[in-house]
């Protein structure tokens, strides 16, 4: 089912449920990476398809599947393996930063950062509306997931960056809105050698009609050091 998302997201239908998509290995950009260089979006791959999708000048709008999710067991005990994550190699070495407007308002809006291994192995990191209000963080996950969060309300309706370096034995996350300076959120262990994708994310668990545009998608090289 192809759904046109009307006004300013109805430029050009690029993904919708039923079509398909490939990527080139190394986002299909040439050289050695040496600072950040935008991604184009076709190069990405979903883990689950979403609603609809279209890029216009202003970004890469997608809409949710109602229910779309991304947790393992802990707390709650279910399995929820349908996230939109729109993915492309990641390599040791590098960082991926995907930058999007945080226009949440229904309970577990979010939208980031996916980082996959494995169905059993992921990251998800970004902003999630819980409990009133908009929260910056992410989860964990190795057959178990985590979650960690801190409110961040100044964020509602604004541009959100979040950032994610892959040096030596670990992922370092960051988050920024606007142009302020990023701000460390985790660190987490993920061995050198791992084979991974990274690339945007959304999920509306509780609600249908979640869109969410994502105005830039870039790699580049890791952060040089943690502080």
């Amino acid at each position: 089912m192809i759904v046109l998302v009307p006004g300013r997201w109805s430029e050009r239908l690029v993904y919708a449920r039923g079509m398909d998509t490939r990527y080139d290995d190394d986002f299909g950009i040439p050289g050695v990476l040496t600072e950040l260089r935008d991604v184009p979006w076709q190069v990405g791959e979903w883990t689950h398809l979403p609603v609809g999708v279209v890029e216009s000048e202003g970004g890469l709008t997608v809409e949710a599947e109602e229910g779309s999710d991304a947790w393992r067991r802990t707390s709650y005990g279910f399995i929820h393996d349908s996230e939109h994550g729109l993915m492309a190699p990641f390599r040791h070495g590098t960082a991926v930063e995907v930058t999007f407007r945080a226009d949440f308002s229904q309970q577990f809006d979010q939208a980031g950062v996916f980082v996959q291994v494995s169905d059993t192995r992921w990251v998800k990191a970004g902003c999630e509306f819980a409990d009133g209000q908009i929260q910056l963080g992410g989860v964990v996950t190795d057959e178990f997931s985590d979650w960690s969060v801190a409110p961040v309300p100044e964020a509602g309706g604004r541009e959100v960056t979040i950032r994610v370096s892959w040096a030596d034995d670990a992922l370092t996350v960051r988050a920024r809105i606007g142009d302020e300076p990023f701000r460390l959120v985790r660190v987490i262990p993920f061995a050198p050698d791992l084979v991974a994708k990274a690339g945007p994310y959304l999920c509306a668990p509780t609600r249908s009609g979640l869109h969410v545009t994502f105005t830039r998608w870039q790699v580049g090289p890791a952060d040089a050091a943690l502080h």
